[in-house]
């Protein structure tokens, strides 16, 4: 590692941390990225190869979580030697991606901005607490990240789902045709059906190429078509001969100068086992909502057990992940049509967004915040088409049939902050390194249960509306329901507000009780909309990350 003292240390590399690197670096600070796990090249990644020729024809294993094409690598929801533990009663899985670019590698790349009632929502409804800033103030920030990142979808003016600046936003893929079968269905119910916004390019952005329909994205894009900041963000830095990026840096606790201010971190060379200092006039943790919290609650400032950036007792709590549910469906009114290719964007080209504001303020909706559907079909690569029986030429015949005409809907709702889901410093248990670790607490309220309820029933008016038939019968909610952390999606461990008292940090992501030490991940979240968090975390950081290159060209910091 380069000698002498940094503008910025960066912990992270993923969506905050890049975003970080990516204006500081531009701003001409010179900039040390901390990334805890291995070095990654996208170019390696196996596009083109079909699962049916991989070990065990490509499914998930302990090590490759999501399949053996996968772009995550030394990552998942176990791994060795490095555990996390859980409370009494509690079920909760902290996925982590132990590799340069983070979760980035491999992310849906959903990308719905947050709206107006989502960044005020105990204003609206009485629960959980308001963010520090509001929508209008981080439109223009929304609008950067997406002329930045690439962004494909359209302005639908519908309500609390805003719209993106003339021009910004890349053409949407068109829709297929188990898409607009869906869309002619939900359509009688009066249940919108949009083309949605996802970070992929459908036309060339810098020197990354638009997608050419082919390849998952989940496996990581060489060709930089489907975004990850090891193909823009990171080289993007790299190039303006500001960055100096260390892999395998596994970052356990901040380091305080006399005056109370950082100086910088410690971190252990997980190659080596040999512990490191890294100094800067501005740290900037963005190692995801679990670790940030980790690092911080493992820094004892005077010997003192709370942790650092603490004064609050707020640090470790309002865990927050996505509601999550799925029913599956098939439909007689998609069978024997024409087979061709319709892998499109292997993901979503169209979702239906919550469409129930006004209901909801009247009061004849049971749960107070919002939920969106995400939708799977097609002819994809032929796997387990359930409820099939027999053998020979009529199980094929019956396997042919089915093909193409299964439809899945998948519930990403809100969940509303509670007391019972935290994270804290395990008192006994250590990782391979010796750094104590997380402990999880999690539960969901009566609030995801009666949206899963919402859910259930109007998944089945609308598969009714289609002529379909439900694959299994709803289960009840508590069952129903995804585990915590399962989505991969949970916040806000140390959220943002306008009051030192109730809240770790101030609008910009800086920690009231450190000066220069700033937040760029989920943790700031002062609540989870339904819309997936990874695009707002991008446009805080970026916002952040102005406002300390203001404050370093002034001499603040």
């Amino acid at each position: 590692m380069a000698a002498g003292t940094y503008d910025a240390v960066v912990v992270g590399s993923g969506a905050g941390g890049a975003m970080a690197a990516w204006v500081l670096t531009r701003a001409g600070a010179k900039v040390l990225m901390l990334e805890a796990g291995r070095d990654y090249d996208p170019g390696e990644a196996a596009m083109l190869n079909f699962s049916r020729d991989a070990p065990l024809r490509g499914v998930g294993t302990p090590d490759k979580d999501f399949g053996y094409y996968d772009a995550t690598v030394d990552g998942g929801w176990d791994m060795p030697g490095e555990p996390y533990t859980m409370g009494p009663g509690t079920e909760f899985k902290w996925w982590r991606s132990r590799m340069l670019g983070g979760r980035t590698n491999h992310w849906a790349r959903n990308s719905f901005r947050m709206g107006p009632y989502d960044f005020k929502p105990y204003s609206r409804d009485g629960l959980g607490v308001d963010w520090p800033i509001s929508y209008d103030e981080i439109a223009p920030w929304y609008d950067r990240t997406e002329t930045i990142v690439g962004v494909y979808g359209n302005n639908p003016n519908l309500e609390n789902h805003p719209n993106s600046g003339k021009g910004v936003l890349h053409d949407p893929p068109t829709p297929r045709a188990w898409e607009v079968f869906l869309k002619a269905g939900a359509g009688k119910l009066d249940i919108p059906v949009v083309p949605a916004r996802r970070a992929v390019l459908t036309r060339p952005v810098d020197t990354r190429q638009p997608c050419y329909w082919a390849s998952e994205c989940g496996r990581g894009c060489a060709i930089g078509a489907a975004f990850q900041t090891t193909t823009s963000l990171i080289p993007q830095a790299r190039a303006t001969g500001k960055l100096t990026v260390r892999t395998d840096a596994m970052v356990f606790d901040v380091v305080l100068d006399r005056q109370g201010k950082v100086s910088g971190v410690r971190f252990i060379d997980r190659k080596t086992r040999a512990q490191h200092e890294a100094r800067g006039r501005v740290v900037i943790l963005a190692a995801s909502t679990g670790e940030t919290a980790r690092i911080l609650l493992n820094t004892k400032v005077a010997g003192r057990s709370e942790g650092l950036a603490n004064s609050s007792g707020q640090l470790g709590r309002n865990l927050m992940d996505t509601v999550g549910a799925d029913l599956n469906a098939t439909f007689p009114g998609l069978e024997g049509r024409p087979r061709y290719n319709e892998d499109g964007a292997m993901g979503l080209h169209v979702y239906i967004p919550f469409w129930l504001y006004k209901e909801q303020k009247a009061g004849k909706v049971d749960f107070a915040r919002g939920y969106h559907f995400e939708v799977g079909g097609g002819f994809e690569e032929p796997g387990d088409f359930g409820g099939l029986d027999g053998y020979g030429a009529g199980l094929r015949k019956a396997a042919y049939q089915r093909y193409g005409t299964r439809i899945g809907f998948t519930l990403r709702g809100e969940m509303i902050p509670n007391a019972g889901s935290y994270c804290e410093i395990d008192p006994v248990q250590k990782d391979r390194f010796g750094i104590p670790v997380l402990r999880f607490h999690f539960k969901w309220s009566d609030q995801e249960r009666r949206m899963v309820d919402h859910f259930h029933k109007t998944t089945q008016e609308i598969v009714s509306a289609m002529g379909g038939k439900l694959s299994e019968p709803p289960q009840p909610a508590d069952r129903a329901l995804r585990k915590g952390g399962e989505i991969i999606h949970e916040v806000g461990t140390a959220r943002m507000g306008a009051d030192r008292r109730t809240s770790v940090t101030d609008s910009y992501g800086r920690c009231w009780d450190v000066d220069n030490l700033y937040i760029g991940d989920g943790a700031v979240f002062a609540s989870k909309a339904h819309k997936n968090p990874t695009l707002t975390i991008m446009a805080l950081t970026m916002r952040s990350a102005d406002h300390i290159a203001a404050r370093l060209r002034k001499g603040e910091l």
